[in-house]
């Protein structure tokens, strides 16, 4: 800087702000959010779809194609979505990436909003595989262990249709968000599913619900009681901690920096549980300037330094297996 320059002020700091792809007023808007996420997570969590569904219709059109409504069981929930890239044929054989929401197991729906969740497998899309967007069955009617029995039920779905429009059976890639997190982990590692999910090639767990607990700041400790049962006992039995050294899928470990209480300190016990078994550590990203919905509801904006990091993760998985004859 020359001698008597001014240090830089506000507008100079915003010309490569943080949050890239937002206006000015929905940088704010995150801002303010991340400071008091934990006060209203459902009334902070509205927002930023709103301001994210706001971002992806501005986007322009991607070619990906959707094939909707795919059954992998009988129960209504038990669906799930392809997305494709514009060019992909049967014979493509691309890695398939697969994506389960959260909602603090008693809700949620792989198309929450106009964008989002959908934001998700069509970034893999534009990105060069096939994008999957997963339904599964909710608690209180469908309880532990009914999330990761779905997502065994999927992967084997996928294995045995997925080729037909251009996947690769042998390269699946899990990410599971929030609850959805805790399915992923536990159809990879709970005694319950031993094999059933053996050979998929890597995992994403995404501000995940890890461990299960009912503390009084915990504002989705319904949720764990309707899926995990209502004892602390059978709840530590029978989440995806009790069984962090049973993983052997390759990890990748992600939480955002305004999370839900404690599943940032959760994130970095399994991951360090992960490490010590695998005698290998996963790798553990932090995402600044992000809560816990917008971890995943950017995913496909401008704002693109997660994007790039999970991409970099799959292709380190999946190109450590040849692609299907």
């Amino acid at each position: 800087m020359s001698q008597g320059a001014s240090p830089p002020g506000p507008q100079s700091r915003l010309s490569d702000p943080a949050l890239p792809g937002l206006s000015p007023a929905q940088r704010d808007a995150m801002r303010a959010l991340g400071r008091d996420w934990a006060r209203d997570i459902q009334g902070n969590r509205k927002q930023v779809c709103e301001i994210y569904d706001a971002v992806h219709a501005a986007l322009p059109a991607d070619g990906v194609r959707r094939v909707a409504g795919l059954a992998y069981g009988g129960d209504p929930r038990q669906q799930l979505d392809l997305y494709l890239p514009p060019d992909v044929t049967p014979a493509s054989a691309l890695p398939v990436v697969v994506f389960v929401h959260g909602g603090a197991f008693l809700r949620g729906n792989k198309d929450a909003s106009p964008y989002i969740y959908a934001n998700v497998p069509r970034l893999f899309a534009r990105l060069g595989y096939v994008g999957v967007n997963l339904e599964y069955r909710l608690a209180p009617q469908a309880p532990y262990p009914a999330g990761a029995q779905d997502v065994v039920a999927a992967v084997a779905w996928l294995r045995a249709s997925v080729g037909a429009y251009g996947g690769d059976a042998r390269r699946i890639v899990l990410i599971g968000h929030s609850a959805g997190g805790s399915h992923v982990a536990s159809a990879l590692s709970d005694p319950l599913f031993d094999g059933e999910a053996a050979g998929v090639a890597g995992a994403v767990l995404v501000s995940a619900r890890l461990q299960a607990d009912t503390l009084p700041d915990n504002p989705n400790a319904g949720g764990v009681i309707a899926y995990y049962g209502a004892h602390s006992a059978q709840q530590q039995q029978r989440a995806p901690m009790a069984f962090a050294q049973r993983l052997t899928a390759p990890l990748m470990v992600v939480f955002a920096e305004h999370e839900n209480p404690y599943l940032d300190l959760y994130a970095l016990q399994y991951a360090a549980r992960v490490a010590e078994a695998q005698r290998r550590a996963p790798r553990v990203i932090q995402v600044p300037h992000h809560n816990h919905t917008s971890v995943v509801a950017h995913l496909g904006s401008a704002d693109a330094a997660l994007a790039d990091a999970l991409s970099d993760f799959i292709e380190s998985v999946v190109t450590q297996r040849p692609a299907s004859k």
